[in-house]
């Protein structure tokens, strides 16, 4: 990394819960220093905190001398912030979901090839836990073989929970229930390690909360090698839940738990399972892992700096991951013929498409 140079002014456009995580994570890098926020429930047009300028409009934020922008935005606006964060000549990271749907992340992949220079990278941040960085790890290694199948269950208790905003339950502002706002993160997983899905089945409901987005989500899906993924994203799984099982020819990667700023999701863990299926009689060798630090937040911004100190492409979580991501979650919910028909969901096109 290049040492000698002054750090990188970032701005913040969403200064909530998640926006205030991130300062957290620019303060514990010395290659970047906060300079501005923006959020709308400042009660001031323009105010300094600490030092840091405090703006209630984006547009005022982006007026800024910035070299970064994070976005941390609800839905609608996501992918608008994104754009005219390149269009004013920044590096961009967003969280997810990158939008409310397919088309939003297309305006924005179509936004960055105009500026090839300049760095876009979403916030997948489950990529970054070391649990799953040591699967990964140990899946190219190769020693246990490929991948059979997989079985994943994210859920929760409920669609609004540790005081989210109400606007998660509007399909106006959020685009989707529980799939496209958390259980986006167990199909970016699936597609990380197993691939492209090219066959989607699934049942999606909102027969739990009433409102006009999920609250379940049931897949079953296929790549074209035969890896079958099995995905439940759900709000009415009462004790909170993170688990994914992935079986190969030689063994198991059990992911179970997820760090979080909650502490609901129990510990993570890894499970490597060795199988001898001659010998074993099912009950085979099990080594695990249980991480008790959470560093995948600084960790996936101090990806992100890198890549633009020193000019390298974003090798994960970059927009085509987002693309890839978004595609498959609307084929999930396009599947469902009711569904679909109900809530007029297109079908979704492929990647190579864009």
């Amino acid at each position: 990394m290049v040492e000698d140079k002054k750090p990188l002014r970032v701005g913040i456009a969403g200064f909530g819960i998640i926006g205030k995580q991130r300062k957290d994570c620019i303060d514990h890098n010395p290659h970047l220093r906060l300079v501005a926020v923006c959020d709308k429930a400042f009660t001031e047009e323009c105010v300094v905190v600490d030092g840091i300028l405090c703006y209630q409009d984006y547009n005022h934020l982006l007026k800024e001398n910035l070299d970064v922008l994070i976005v941390c935005m609800s839905n609608d606006i996501a992918a608008e912030v994104t754009t005219m964060g390149l269009k004013s000549g920044l590096h961009v990271f967003c969280e997810k979901p990158p939008g409310r749907n397919i088309e939003d992340i297309v305006k924005v992949v179509s936004e960055e090839r105009r500026h090839p220079n300049l760095k876009l990278m979403y916030g997948f941040n489950h990529r970054y836990h070391e649990s799953v960085q040591d699967a990964l790890r140990i899946l190219e290694s190769g020693e246990l073989g490929k991948i059979i199948n997989m079985r994943g269950i994210y859920g929760k208790s409920k669609l609004i929970t540790f005081n989210q905003p109400v606007w998660r339950t509007k399909r106006e502002i959020a685009g989707g229930g529980v799939l496209l706002d958390q259980g986006i993160h167990m199909v970016d997983l699936m597609l990380l390690f197993a691939g492209e899905f090219t066959e989607v089945y699934s049942f999606i409901s909102n027969s739990r909360w009433g409102h006009n987005v999920e609250d379940n989500a049931y897949a079953m899906m296929r790549t074209s090698d035969g890896i079958v993924g099995m995905l439940n994203s759900s709000a009415t799984q009462w004790r909170h839940q993170f688990y994914l099982d992935i079986n190969l020819e030689l063994g198991s990667l059990i992911l179970g738990g997820i760090l979080s700023r909650t502490k609901s999701y129990g510990a993570e863990t890894l499970t490597v399972v060795r199988a001898d299926p001659d010998n074993d009689q099912g009950d085979p060798k099990e080594q695990i892992t249980r991480y008790n630090q959470d560093p995948s937040w600084d960790a996936e911004i101090a990806v992100f700096t890198e890549c633009i100190l020193n000019d390298s492409p974003v090798q994960s979580s970059s927009s085509e991951d987002a693309l890839r991501t978004m595609q498959l979650v609307f084929k999930i919910y396009y599947a469902d013929t009711v569904w679909r028909k109900n809530y007029k969901i297109p079908k979704p096109t492929t990647y190579e498409q864009y």
